[in-house]
């Protein structure tokens, strides 16, 4: 096992990312920090090393177990990293999981077929046309009915 490894190799390797492309891509943008400066691709990493990904509104923080180059499985990743993020973070992250689940911000666009579906099937849930009659003998000049009690 190597006592260092590239920053991009890791991160894919630790199940961060999904792809290492998508990894490198990520230190190219800045979002990849150790102690407030930005990481390369290439920088290596050790074990105990700090590593901040910015995915907004979030910065998650990993303390890194051991520098591996090979991809592990999902039940292993707790050995190769811990997640150190601070509580306000968790908050935020929180927060906006929260408000996603909502719904569409107004003025998004048209709704989808299945926010359709969920207009059409709430108003017609529990309401039935209402029918007017008109047994008052007034004229037909109004559009409600007036009862006689």
């Amino acid at each position: 096992m190597a006592t260092e490894v590239r920053i991009d190799k890791w991160l894919w390797a630790a199940r961060l990312y999904k792809t290492r492309p998508i990894a490198t891509e990520a230190c190219k943008k800045g979002r990849i920090c150790q102690n407030g400066n930005t990481l390369k691709p290439s920088r290596m990493i050790k074990a105990g090393d700090i590593i901040d990904i910015r995915k907004p509104p979030v910065t998650w923080s990993f303390k890194v177990l051991k520098p591996i180059e090979n991809r592990v499985g999902a039940k292993l990743v707790l050995e190769v990293l811990e997640n150190v993020t601070p509580a306000n973070q968790l908050e935020l992250y929180e927060m906006s999981r929260l408000a996603a689940i909502n719904g569409r911000a107004r003025g998004t666009g048209r709704p989808t077929k299945k926010d359709r579906r969920n207009l059409d099937d709430f108003s017609s849930e529990g309401s039935s046309p209402i029918v007017l009659t008109d047994d008052s003998g007034l004229d037909d000049d109004f559009d409600f009915v007036v009862d006689d009690d």
